[in-house]
């Protein structure tokens, strides 16, 4: 009986250490609680990371910040694929995008309602947050399918805070701008000339981590992205559900969370799989900055869909 009970007591230590190993606190970072990020605080909040046998840890972080803590090892996966983590692979952090949230960045073009076209915006001042970045380079390219060129406005950089006030007092005659601070403009009477996000497909939020965690923990990297895309999925699934997660996380009111809520619905990347085009957009958003100008970036040196195509597969969805 002795013998039994030791054996016993033998094997659940076992378990327990193969539970304690498999359980290992996981640490992700995210920039800011947006809503690319909503996913990621779904998982999380509905439990399915837990589901997934992970113990994951969110971080509030700066991207710069990010890149280095994922190179020394203090981080294991950065919340989001944009300029800053793409701009870090390219200069030598040895990562990869894996999933992203968003196949379509968020950005209206808004004016006072004097304007009503955007073809009325021809040699007008046009405010973004910061010439080169993201913003700008999508502004750009929308703009170029809408028949403008470059010399046909000019761009002004204005803090992100400060658009609604450069509008109002008249500085800028038009601004791009992002949850939720086109919703506040719109309540102001500001219109929406164009929907930028709709005409350029840039990848927003997501995924993104070390070569060796790749290599080292592939099973790992399957199991958040799983959890990050039913996270996604029961978004999409339960409008009421999500409602109460970006009210209570976000600290939005309700009408800002139901117009949110209408963009999630529209901006999400189905299957979560980075595309060639929405990165490519990214690496035309760090050229335009004077970077890496005159080097030819591939796909492959910036991301590694493989994780996300299949689980996209093992959960249904279609893919190319």
């Amino acid at each position: 009986m002795r013998v039994f009970f030791g054996i016993l007591i033998f094997i659940l230590s076992l378990t327990a250490f193969g539970n304690a190993q498999e359980r290992r606190r996981i640490r992700i970072s995210n920039a800011t609680l947006s809503y690319s990020a909503l996913p990621l605080v779904a998982a999380r909040e509905w439990k399915l990371f837990h589901e997934q046998g992970l113990d994951v840890e969110i971080i509030l972080m700066r991207s710069a910040a990010a890149a280095a803590a994922l190179v020394s090892g203090d981080l294991d996966y950065q919340s989001g694929i944009g300029p800053a983590s793409i701009s870090a692979t390219l200069s030598g952090v040895d990562s990869r995008a894996l999933w992203s949230s968003t196949s379509h960045i968020t950005y209206w073009l808004m004016a006072k309602p004097q304007y009503k076209s955007v073809q009325e915006l021809k040699n007008k001042k046009i405010g973004v947050s910061g010439l080169g970045g993201t913003s700008h380079v999508a502004m750009t390219v929308a703009l170029e399918k809408s028949g403008f060129a470059a010399k046909d406005y000019v761009a002004v950089s204005v803090p992100g805070g400060n658009l609604v006030q450069s509008l109002d007092s008249g500085f800028v005659d038009a601004a791009t701008l992002n949850p939720p601070t086109m919703f506040f403009a719109q309540r102001r009477g500001f219109v929406r000339l164009l929907d930028i996000g709709s005409l350029v497909e840039m990848a927003s939020g997501g995924l993104t981590a070390m070569n060796r965690t790749i290599k080292s923990r592939p099973d790992e990297v399957r199991r958040i992205i799983r959890a990050l895309q039913l996270g996604k999925r029961a978004m999409l699934q339960s409008r009421e559900k999500t409602l109460d997660l970006i009210t209570r996380v976000l600290k939005m009111d309700k009408q800002t969370a139901a117009d949110t809520y209408s963009v999630v619905q529209t901006s999400f990347n189905d299957t979560g799989i980075p595309t060639q085009e929405g990165i490519g957009n990214i690496i035309r958003a760090i050229k335009a900055e004077g970077r890496f100008v005159d080097r030819k970036i591939t796909f492959e040196e910036v991301a590694e869909p493989r994780f996300a195509i299949e689980v996209a597969k093992e959960l249904g969805y279609k893919v190319p």
